[in-house]
């Protein structure tokens, strides 16, 4: 009888082992509904804003290359510097912003450019080179833009952005998805706003965050998944478990020691 009762108790420990586990809620947005179709309440803007040190590529065309020739850059050819590279096509050469916030445009001197977006930059720019050309086309990408991906991901890392709207979701697509012990009710995104390190917590089984103003990533973000209490568990586990048998193994060995100054003193 005492047999049956204890195997009774181990089966409904491991039955309840799984149930907890099983409670791990993998699935995102958990509250956006189970229709078919639906609409995500919109309102975050995606537009990035250039802060100091930022770079910028800036072409400038028209129907008349010759006419926009001298607000270019000339092209950057790494091999004529004497550098050691692989390739030695040319570059187009970046603008850096300075910590004022401006850079140091063809023709035009010293323009403001921190705290605008590429589009606005691309207006101004059309506007004031538009008095000496006709129709000019100014493209403005930004070359530095990357974040970084830390914690309970499958490839953690730093990842190169081409496209201005980038959201949290995509920056965890390139870093492999979370893992099973990603906690999915607690990502936090660290963004510097002002020279101020800032953070915000979303919680990626809440359908509100669609809207939050941090889903879209700005340049610099860093994006850490914290483990859920199942990681934290093992690990606390697994830690007490190393020092126990550290511990075990020290004891062991003084054992071990004395054991041979005991025979080697009873030989003498």
């Amino acid at each position: 009888m005492k047999n049956k009762l204890i195997l009774l108790l181990f089966v409904m420990a491991i039955l309840t082992s799984c149930k907890t586990t099983n409670q791990q809620t993998l699935p995102y947005f958990q509250n956006i509904g189970e229709a078919a179709d639906g609409v995500v309440p919109s309102g975050c803007d995606y537009g990035l804003k250039i802060v100091p040190d930022d770079e910028l590529i800036i072409t400038v065309n028209s129907l008349v290359p010759a006419a926009t020739a001298h607000y270019n850059l000339t092209l950057d050819n790494p091999s004529l510097r004497g550098e050691m590279v692989f390739s030695s096509t040319p570059k187009l050469q970046t603008y850096l912003v300075d910590k004022q916030g401006y850079i140091n445009f063809p023709v035009l001197g010293k323009l403001k450019v921190v705290g605008k977006s590429t589009d606005e930059i691309k207006a101004m720019l059309e506007e004031q080179i538009g008095k000496d050309v006709e129709n000019p086309y100014v493209r403005v990408q930004l070359a530095n833009f990357k974040v970084n991906v830390l914690g309970e991901v499958n490839r953690p890392g730093s990842f190169s952005v081409t496209t201005e709207r980038f959201s949290v979701l995509d920056a965890l697509a390139n870093a492999g998805d979370l893992t099973e012990y990603g906690n999915r009710a607690n990502v936090l995104v660290i963004r510097e706003e002002g020279g101020v390190r800032q953070y915000h917590r979303i919680n990626l089984n809440d359908a509100a965050t669609l809207s939050s103003p941090y889903f879209y990533l700005q340049q610099n973000d860093v994006v850490y998944v914290e483990p859920n209490q199942i990681r934290q568990d093992n690990s606390k586990y697994n830690q007490n478990n190393a020092y126990k048998l550290s511990v075990i193994s020290t004891i062991v060995s003084a054992c071990s020691v004395v054991a041979s100054l005991i025979i080697a003193l009873a030989i003498k």
